[in-house]
């Protein structure tokens, strides 16, 4: 598998600026072909979905190979690919049709790992039922989740859980935890919004009920999704407007989708099959890429890693021997997280500070609510960015 990153970064004219951008678990930079993609469709003859007119059928046309698109990107199938405003909206519209099921003495489980998308829609469903809400903490040393630390019993209706922390790159064993979920007979949401740029996505393998993820985190434009089992869709009705349809996804999507949106969501996820030439099915094709981003990835963060490592009075949050992703959260003696950030930008290197909405994260790290400096690779990065990021924060 070669991956070629002088080949992709081409296609990214924000890069042209000159920065080095570490702000990718933020939102990532954008290749050329989406902004075509969008353009085209918002420029285009289209119309609300339907089968007579040009612009019905383009409309219609739209919608079906995004959903194919999504589904080929984390395993699924398109008739369970939701599509939402954000991972954050579908979160809690999710959260609110759920607990129209619970009843009092049942149980929810959320952990101080995850982005507060995945934790305050679940606390506010549960309040709103007189639902108990259970707590999973990980590790502050090593920033690890076992799945014996995810309480877990009989009156559990829920697992809400990350693939992968927007804060520290901890990749919790998702498949463990989920059977422990499934066994109790409970559902595991998965937040997979930091994951899914980094790394080939089965949800299958990952025993998620319902997977999560963003887009815009992995060069597509600012939209979410949601995939899950059609059969599982089916058992849950949410609130909705009395003339839309009843089928299985489009229940669950309110009014009309940005269509211009779902064509450069299509197009991204092209673009990250076509990261390593090749050829097979798109699905085929965006687990070779993914897994040689991957390896890529893994080794920037390595060096990155290992060079934070070796200036004093830098200290680095998580497990750097651990799987994850290439996500590093590090501070500076004797400077705030903002000051350092600040000094970055100044240099030309963007990796902001901050909490990143992982609010009981970064308390539980003992961070507090000025967090750190947080710097993650993305599939544009270069040697060149992280030694220019190692000599800013040497610099600092």
């Amino acid at each position: 598998m070669t991956y070629d990153v002088d080949a992709v970064r081409k296609h990214f004219p924000a890069l042209d600026e000159g920065a080095a951008h570490f702000d990718g678990p933020g939102g990532s930079q954008v290749p050329d072909v989406v902004g075509q993609a969008v353009a085209a469709t918002l420029t285009s003859a289209i119309a609300n979905r339907g089968t007579v007119t040009a612009a019905e059928r383009r409309a219609e046309e739209v919608v079906l190979t995004a959903r194919q698109a999504a589904a080929d990107l984390v395993g699924g199938v398109p008739e369970g690919i939701v599509f939402g405003r954000s991972m954050t909206q579908l979160t809690y519209d999710f959260s609110r049709t759920l607990a129209k099921t619970w009843q009092p003495g049942d149980e929810v489980v959320v952990t101080r790992l995850d982005h507060d998308a995945n934790i305050r829609p679940w606390l506010q469903a549960a309040e709103a039922r007189g639902i108990t809400v259970q707590w999973a903490d990980f590790d502050p040393a090593t920033g690890e989740l076992p799945a014996d630390a995810v309480p877990v019993t009989e009156r559990t209706k829920l697992v809400a859980l990350t693939a992968a922390s927007n804060l520290l790159g901890t990749r919790p064993d998702v498949p463990a935890i989920a059977a422990k979920a499934h066994e109790a007979g409970a559902l595991c949401y998965v937040d997979g919004v930091h994951l899914t740029p980094h790394a080939p996505v089965d949800v299958a393998a990952l025993g998620a009920d319902f997977y999560g993820c963003s887009p815009y985190k992995f060069l597509g434009p600012h939209l979410g999704f949601l995939a899950a089992a059609p059969e599982l869709l089916e058992t849950l009705h949410p609130d909705k407007l009395a003339p839309s349809t009843n089928a299985v996804p489009e229940r669950f999507e309110l009014g009309t989708l940005p269509y211009e949106l779902l064509a450069g969501t299509t197009a991204a996820i092209d673009f990250l099959a076509g990261l390593v030439p090749g050829e097979g099915t798109r699905r085929e094709r965006l687990d070779v890429s993914m897994r040689a981003l991957e390896e890529y990835e893994t080794g920037l963060l390595r060096t990155l890693d290992g060079g934070l490592a070796a200036i004093p009075g830098v200290t680095r949050y998580g497990s750097p021997t651990r799987h994850r992703t290439p996500t590093v959260l590090f501070t500076v003696d004797g400077r705030t997280p903002a000051e350092v950030y600040r000094h970055l930008a100044a240099h030309g290197v963007n990796a902001p500070a901050g909490s990143f909405y992982a609010l009981d994260c970064a308390r539980h790290l003992g961070l507090g609510e000025t967090g750190a400096v947080r710097a993650g690779i993305a599939p544009y990065t270069t040697e060149d960015d992280v030694r220019r990021l190692l000599e800013a924060v040497q610099s600092a």
